[in-house]
């Protein structure tokens, strides 16, 4: 029997420039797929009331190391630097299949709850091979949309990124790939998340990218962060290596040069940007618009809850901030008027949904309010003090509502949040993930 919900009355943003956007409109799925987008609907239907709301395709994050919710503010005031050796080389090698259960279980939760609703789970904490299939459960269980990067062990800051000569272990990708994602038609897909050049030794960087390749999965990897890999040119060395290929995430780019941004978008490649942690930790100006300029289509990531929060508007409004800073500054500096390219609001909007889409490789099926798409919606309530009233619905979603005015979250057709409230057992991930909090301070004392 063919399930059918339609979102009646809502100001819909379909991010879709062919359905653009309808002030009061309705959005019919059926079957988990988008059927249709247009004024007034008539069907046999649940009726969800979306009067006051703003109906938008979810928010996609692009890079999140979603094991790490456990230890969520531990190292507030962090660098980059200091995160190596305060998370890394300090808690990562204590964490059990458990923990990684408990933290992906909380911060896949944590994504729905704020209306992101695809998820690239960046995960360098493959310590056992029971570590991939704790996070590959605690997903499958949220019922997000995920794409699953596996990632390396992390026992050791100088075995897994001094140079490291320890390959991701290809036997087990292998297995993963073939126990859990057969197809990649599902709500959860696998990819290979790498260290890279700089990090690995060539020998090493090679046999990552080549399993990729045999596998057939697409590969994300941090590039010019910081001080350190900011000076390692990785685009370059990988250019080198003859890897580069439209298949490639490059997260964070804050220090690319001219030659490795046309590499990248000569190559196909796709970009990840990370900005309240870019200006926090020390990565480097969150690099937007230089991915813009040369023609890529930036999206939009949370990385790390150790250090900042785990929400979508967080990234838009820092982005957004940021970069207008900088070009303002530059401006006053040269005595000229600021570019008629200035990031707007919307184009912030863009990034967040069918930018993200894109670049995990999703746009087919997700990022706007398409018919013929998976079902990925919500609906921000524009009735709240603090959206309201709404002059400008892209506005208001991207510089005023904040994670309280999610109201409804629709993952592939099946409603994981209801009148702001999660479908979950949200009680459990939160014991759980406590729990974890607990085990892993008490093994950290322990240790010293």
């Amino acid at each position: 029997m063919t399930h059918r919900i339609l979102l009646r009355a809502g100001h819909v943003l379909s991010m879709d420039p062919a359905v653009g956007d309808l002030p009061k409109g309705d959005v019919l799925i059926e079957d988990g797929r988008i059927a249709a987008v247009d004024r007034e609907i008539g069907a046999d239907a649940e009726v969800l009331d979306m009067t006051g709301r703003i109906v938008i395709p979810g928010f996609v994050d692009t890079h999140r190391h979603t094991w790490e919710a456990s230890i969520r503010n531990v190292a507030p005031d962090a660098t980059l630097d200091d995160y190596f050796v305060d998370i890394l080389d300090t808690f990562a090698p204590l964490y059990t299949p458990e923990d990684v259960y408990a933290a992906d279980l909380a911060g896949a939760l944590e994504c729905l709850n704020a209306g992101i609703t695809t998820l690239v789970d960046w995960s360098h904490i493959n310590n056992t091979p029971e570590h991939p299939d704790a996070a590959i459960r605690a997903l499958t269980e949220t019922g997000i949309r995920a794409q699953y990067a596996y990632g390396s062990a992390n026992t050791s800051l100088a075995d897994y990124w001094f140079e490291s000569k320890i390959a991701i272990p290809g036997d087990d990708v292998r297995r993963v790939r073939t126990e859990y994602f057969a197809s990649d038609e599902g709500l959860l897909t696998l990819a290979l998340a790498t260290r890279g050049p700089g990090f690995c030794v060539n020998d090493v960087v090679t046999s990552e990218w080549s399993l990729a390749r045999e596998l057939d999965i697409p590969i994300t990897v941090h590039v010019a962060m910081g001080r350190l890999a900011g000076r390692f040119g990785m685009v370059k060395q990988l250019h080198d290596l003859g890897l580069l290929g439209p298949d490639t995430t490059y997260v964070h780019c804050c220090y690319f040069s001219e030659e490795e941004w046309r590499l990248v978008a000569d190559s196909g490649g796709t970009v990840s940007i990370a900005p309240q942690v870019e200006t926090q930790m020390g990565h480097g100006w969150p690099p937007v618009m230089k991915a813009i300029e040369h023609g890529l289509r930036p999206s939009l990531s949370i990385d790390v809850v150790t250090t900042v929060p785990g929400d979508m508007f967080t990234q838009i409004r820092a982005a957004f901030a940021a970069e207008r800073a900088r070009v303002n500054a530059a401006s006053w500096q040269a005595d000229v008027p600021v570019p008629d390219t200035m990031l707007t609001a919307r184009q912030m909007l863009e990034i967040a949904t069918r930018n993200g889409a894109h670049v995990a490789g999703m746009e087919d099926r997700t990022g706007s309010l398409t018919p013929g798409k998976r079902a990925d919606v919500v609906a921000i309530d524009a009735t709240a003090l603090n959206v309201a009233p709404v002059h400008d619905a892209a506005a208001a979603v991207a510089l005023s509502a904040d994670v309280s005015n999610v109201e409804t979250v629709i993952v592939d057709g099946v409603v994981r949040k209801r009148d702001g409230r999660l479908t979950a057992d949200v009680a459990r991930a939160r014991r759980l993930v406590e729990e974890s909090r607990d085990r892993l301070l008490a093994a950290k004392e322990a240790r010293a």
